[in-house]
């Protein structure tokens, strides 16, 4: 009973997470090894769990997401090949390959999401015209194969390529942030489903959650300060890719 209200618990946290910063992954991950899964499961499962969080937090992003069809439609696309290649790689090389790289993609994945603030800030300095699509498409594709295989902090690598590629206020960006992060997590939903060892226990657990949490994650956001929410989620993740290091 405890670990199905602590479960649910988290599931909430990781979908307002996710809504406002990205990250909300690395609270649930290591919930989910807790109680006893070993890395593979727990991070397929992890990445279906995730999937109505981000569905929550698109609904919810509608409004900037009007009058982008040009590139919401390109760089949807370049993400839902990317997020395919990174589920095949995942699945095609051995479990030995992950268990070796995750503690890598989790310590790197936590200080990514407690770098944010400078890597907003630095990419804030340059202003541009317009987009530069030549050098946003490949990086896109590149930030959801990394989505498609592990997923930690994606929304950080995101939000990062498209304030540094893209030509629009951040709020607007973000939004796309929040729809790219659904598009790779749909592809991950429908390849774990069907050929990855997903606990859908778990998910059932995690869905209702994660879609409260991703539909009214600035509400829950505000209740806590933008820096103590991220150094949280940093400290937990450092001390999870910790863990993995020395099991």
């Amino acid at each position: 009973m405890l670990q199905i209200v602590l479960l649910g618990g988290l599931g909430l946290l990781a979908g307002a997470v996710n809504a406002i910063a990205g990250g909300g992954s690395l609270i649930v991950f290591p919930a989910l090894l807790a109680t006893g899964m070993a890395p593979l499961p727990a991070n397929v499962t992890n990445s279906v769990a995730q999937w109505p969080g981000y569905a929550g937090s698109t609904v919810n992003a509608r409004t900037d997401l009007r009058r982008q069809r040009r590139r919401l439609v390109t760089t949807s696309v370049v993400a839902a090949l990317g997020s395919g290649a990174g589920c095949a790689l995942l699945l095609t090389l051995p479990q030995s390959v992950f268990d070796a790289v995750v503690p890598v993609l989790v310590l790197l994945a936590s200080l990514t999401l407690g770098a944010q603030p400078w890597i907003k800030s630095w990419t804030q300095r340059e202003e541009r015209s317009a987009d530069n699509p030549r050098a946003l498409l490949p990086a896109t594709f590149l930030a959801a194969v990394y989505g498609g295989y592990f997923g930690g902090a994606l929304g950080v690598v995101l939000i990062a390529v498209l304030s540094l590629l893209a030509h629009d206020t951040l709020q607007r960006l973000n939004a796309v942030k929040v729809l790219l992060s659904l598009v790779t997590s749909t592809v991950t939903v429908l390849l774990f489903a069907l050929f990855a060892p997903v606990d859908w226990l778990a998910v059932l657990l995690l869905a209702p959650t994660t879609l409260a949490g991703g539909y009214l994650g600035m509400a829950v956001a505000k209740k806590m300060p933008d820096g103590v929410l991220r150094w949280s989620v940093v400290v937990l993740g450092v001390g999870v890719a910790v863990y993995l290091f020395l099991r």
